[in-house]
């Protein structure tokens, strides 16, 4: 009996699936490149070096309080209009859970937006200036995936330097002050357990505060090759519209300044809560989220990758 064997025409061949015929697009978000990307940035000496200067900076606010209240004495003088930064100094002594608040009042102006900025701004460049852009973008990376696996990892550490902040703050809160039931901004006493769970919730609020500096830190990276041009660049925006924000005469533009309402989470220790500038600063985040995004990906699409 004779075999029927298949010519080789009758069988598929792996050129024909080359040529003529194009691949199927990938999927617009893919876990394995995002893990990478979170899996790089979180072991770099840089971001673990920023985390530890976070979590040094509750450490020494806690320790100052306790060497300055030793004798009895009380912390400043506070403010007499209950803000942010004075009302929650001056409770510590009497519950170490506001050393929580105090260390997000203190780092979110500078230590925290910088920390993001390094992060964000290194996101593209860096990658540019160490010669392995072009070879990320090799398929079945693209750009579009790359650039959001960036920015999604830049939100990650948003999160993570919040919360790096907040649990050293509660550490050493235990371990220098009592803990206990706690009396909000506006008098009213609440139990540990709530203020607790509100205390989760504004490191939430200030990690959501940083995305818009992290949006403007991608778009940034997107237009040089440099690293270290785009980090310096992302902070010193950062100190400008800081600046500018404390400019009187300017006060007109100030509620359009991504940084304006970045204090606006003290209102979550008032009873009952005031939620207007909250809205309002995550709204802000937001847009400035869409715009410079919006503004890097259009950028780093048409761009020409020589490294």
């Amino acid at each position: 009996m004779s075999r029927v064997e298949l010519r080789p025409a009758d069988a598929p061949r792996p050129a024909d699936r080359r040529a003529g015929v194009p691949r199927p697009a990938g999927p617009l978000w893919t876990l394995g490149l995002l893990r990478s990307e979170l899996t790089t940035t979180f072991r770099r000496w840089r971001t673990l070096a920023l985390l530890g200067v976070l979590a040094a900076v509750p450490a020494l606010v806690g320790i100052a309080v306790r060497i300055e209240t030793s004798d009895g004495s009380t912390v400043g003088g506070g403010g007499p209009d209950g803000g942010a930064g004075p009302a929650f100094m001056t409770q510590i002594t009497n519950n170490g859970l506001f050393l929580v608040f105090t260390a997000l009042a203190a780092t979110l102006p500078f230590f925290l937006p910088m920390a993001v900025g390094v992060v964000a701004g290194d996101a593209i460049a860096g990658e540019a200036g160490a010669g392995t852009l072009r070879y990320l973008l090799v398929a079945p990376a693209g750009r579009t995936r790359l650039l959001l696996s960036k920015y999604a990892t830049a939100m990650a550490f948003c999160l993570a330097a919040t919360l790096v902040v907040a649990v050293s703050a509660l550490t050493v809160g235990a371990l220098l002050f009592p803990l206990g039931d706690l009396t909000t901004i506006s008098g009213t006493r609440i139990g540990f357990a709530e203020g607790l769970g509100r205390a989760l919730l504004i490191a939430l609020v200030v990690a959501a505060s940083l995305t818009g500096v992290a949006a403007l830190g991608l778009f940034v990276s997107t237009l040089t090759s440099s690293g270290i041009a785009a980090m310096a660049t992302t902070v010193g925006l950062l100190i400008t519209v800081q600046i500018v924000d404390q400019i009187p005469q300017l006060h007109a533009i100030h509620p359009y300044l991504f940084p304006h309402y970045w204090l606006s989470f003290a209102d979550l220790m008032r009873e009952p809560v005031y939620w207007d500038d909250l809205v309002r600063n995550l709204g802000l985040q937001g847009l400035y989220a869409a715009v410079f995004g919006t503004a890097a990906w259009a950028r780093f699409t048409t761009k020409d990758v020589t490294a």
